[in-house]
């Protein structure tokens, strides 16, 4: 095992992995999402959603496994601010899902989207305030060019109806900050599991997050709507693979949370928003506007500027 000294050398030669871990992350979300979607009409929203923690769950346990069996880490008992920070990042996670969801009832999809995307310039503050993490003037120029960009990118023509509607606004801006306080929580959570690897802090705190998820959901279905549990172990086969995926995407967002701030890698993550873009344009055949073409700039720049920070 390496010394501490050995083990900070190590990190800094690493931590540059955030970028591959947070790209292939949003490209799975994207997978995932597609699945989902692909059962919400089965199983309704919060169904469709519940199969990303429920089935997702057994395939955290088989990749702590693999992790464990390949570093030779062995477990130990978190810190006491471990399970503080996982109830904050699994519940918060859970509270934006609803609200949104609530937003989305109010306003339109893209009103509510451009709301959403605040969520990267938010977890720059809750982690500057709860975790201390550093943000450069460089990067926080960066969060607030790429978040232009997204909102910009988002917009249509008639868009701008409803963002002075308060309760939208209000749903839509909260939904943003449970989504940051999620991204917040989780990285604090990682970073009070000590002794072990990186990978083996970001894989445990998956696990449990699965689990607390899995529990709380299930609760809330069955009592609230029994049905939908039968139907979801109904509909396995597609849900295991959507579990799969979610849980997979959700190993490399843990995985980048463990290198850096929540805020870098929200910020990286609206390119997610240029995967939509492309499969519209290949698969729909879509064009894309010039307001479109500048909002996607507008991206670019700002994760040059983040990754060149």
């Amino acid at each position: 095992m390496p010394g501490r000294d050995g083990a900070k050398i190590i990190m800094t030669q690493l931590i540059w992995l955030w970028i591959p871990f947070t790209l292939l992350a949003a490209a799975g979300q994207v997978v995932r999402n597609a699945m989902q979607r692909g059962l919400t009409a089965q199983l309704g929203t919060l169904g469709a959603t519940h199969i990303r923690f429920l089935f997702g769950f057994p395939f955290s346990l088989v990749f702590l496994g693999l992790i464990l069996a390949a570093t030779g880490d062995q477990l130990l008992w978190p810190e006491t601010g471990f399970w503080a920070w996982l109830v904050v990042g699994g519940m918060a996670q859970i509270l934006a899902t609803a609200l949104m969801l609530m937003a989305m009832n109010e306003r339109s999809f893209v009103v509510t989207t451009a709301y959403l995307k605040t969520e990267a310039i938010q977890a720059a503050i809750f982690g500057f305030v709860f975790l201390a993490d550093h943000l450069t003037a460089l990067k926080v120029a960066a969060i607030l060019i790429a978040t232009v960009g997204v909102v910009i990118t988002a917009l249509r023509p008639g868009g701008m109806k409803g963002f002075g509607n308060l309760k939208p606004t209000l749903l839509g801006l909260v939904a943003a900050s449970f989504f940051a306080l999620s991204a917040v929580g989780y990285r604090g959570a990682i970073l009070n599991v000590t002794g072990v690897s990186f990978v083996t802090a970001a894989s445990l705190t998956l696990v449990a997050t699965l689990l607390m998820q899995t529990v709380v959901l299930s609760g809330w279905l069955i009592v609230r709507a029994p049905g939908t549990m039968t139907a979801i172990f109904r509909l396995w086969k597609p849900s295991m693979v959507a579990g799969f995926m979610g849980s997979l995407a959700s190993l490399f967002w843990f995985l980048a949370f463990a290198l850096t701030a929540a805020a870098n890698v929200r910020t990286l993550a609206l390119i997610e928003v240029l995967f939509a873009q492309g499969v519209a344009y290949y698969s729909m055949k879509q064009p894309i506007s010039l307001r479109e073409v500048s909002g996607i700039v507008l991206i670019l720049i700002g994760v040059a500027m983040l990754v060149a920070g």
